[in-house]
Order: C-alpha cells, then sequence, then structure tokens
C-alpha cells in the first residue's frame, strides 16, 4: 500500500489532468444501473469488435450490476450536461427514484441504457474484468456507436471545465 505521502501527491497529480466526463450504464438479470465514470479509453479498434476500458469502484453498485448483466454503455456528455454527470455521481438528488430520470434513455444492441442527447455512446458486451486496488477494470468489446456533432464535457482540476477556441 502506498503511504500517505504518495497516495496524496498521486490523487493532486491525476485532478491535474482533463478528462472527458462520460456515464457508464447497464441493464439486464440485475437492472438498470449507472455510474459518472473518468477513467475510460479505447483499447483497440482491431479484433473481431473494438474494445473499450472503464473503471469503476468495486463498492458501486453499478460495478455488480455489470458483472452480473454481462454489458454496459459509455456515455460521453456534452459540454451542458453537467446536471446528469452530478445524478450519476450521486451529486445531485434523483427524480422519482431512478437516475435514469434525468434524461432519455433507450436501448441499442445489448440492451444497456443509451443516453440519446450524448456526444458518443460506445454500447458494449463485457469481454473480461479484473480487479485491480479498490477498482474492477472492465473490458468491453463494442457492438455498436452512436455519435452527434458537439463538444465535450470535461473535468479537470477538480472541476468540469469545456473546450474553448484558442486565443487569436
Amino acid at each position: 500500500m502506498p503511504d500517505a505521502t504518495l497516495k496524496s501527491d498521486f490523487i493532486d497529480a491525476m485532478s491535474s489532468l482533463v478528462s472527458t466526463v462520460t456515464i457508464v450504464t447497464t441493464d439486464g438479470p440485475a437492472g438498470q444501473a449507472g455510474a459518472t465514470v473518468s477513467a475510460m479509453s479505447s483499447v483497440s479498434a482491431d479484433g473481431d469488435a473494438p474494445t473499450m476500458l472503464v473503471c469503476l469502484h468495486h463498492a458501486a453498485s453499478a460495478t455488480a450490476a455489470i458483472l452480473k448483466n454481462g454489458c454496459f454503455c459509455v456515455n460521453a456528455l456534452q459540454q451542458g450536461q453537467q446536471d446528469i454527470a452530478n445524478v450519476f455521481a450521486s451529486r445531485s438528488p434523483v427524480e422519482g427514484g431512478s437516475k435514469f430520470n434525468v434524461a432519455s434513455f433507450a436501448p441499442l444492441v445489448t440492451g444497456a441504457p443509451v443516453l440519446n442527447s450524448a456526444l458518443a455512446t460506445f454500447d458494449c458486451m463485457l469481454q473480461s474484468h479484473e480487479r485491480i486496488g479498490t477498482h474492477h477494470v472492465m473490458i468491453g468489446a463494442v457492438h455498436a456507436v452512436k455519435h452527434a456533432n458537439g463538444k465535450p464535457l470535461l473535468y479537470g482540476n477538480r472541476a468540469y471545465r469545456s473546450l474553448t477556441p484558442p486565443a487569436g
């Protein structure tokens, strides 16, 4: 286990990096679940299907649901969708008892909820997973993709950010 100073320095350094804000959603035998996630990336466009990686805390309800449902959707949020991110991060109250009431969702191929207004969505079947430390690293085979024009919602320095054109 890293010492307290190393852990604190690591967290501070990671907070200075910028990432696209996503919500990862699932549905199936374990029910609907979702969480706001910044640890997401593409793995490969090659092979039988492109692959995506997401990391979720082992205690998150979405983690257990994804493992049981065998599918997930990575929904990249657009600028102005902080309210959706906050609901799925459990920072804002949930209307009507479900996080999914915050916006319009519909399934694509896997049955995982796809945010209709997302910048990009990657509908995945769970291919593999491994618990590393406090998180599960999950790899998904992409079965469907949707994307729209727009700018991503970003998170860095512990706040939401947006792309701005260079001064010119």
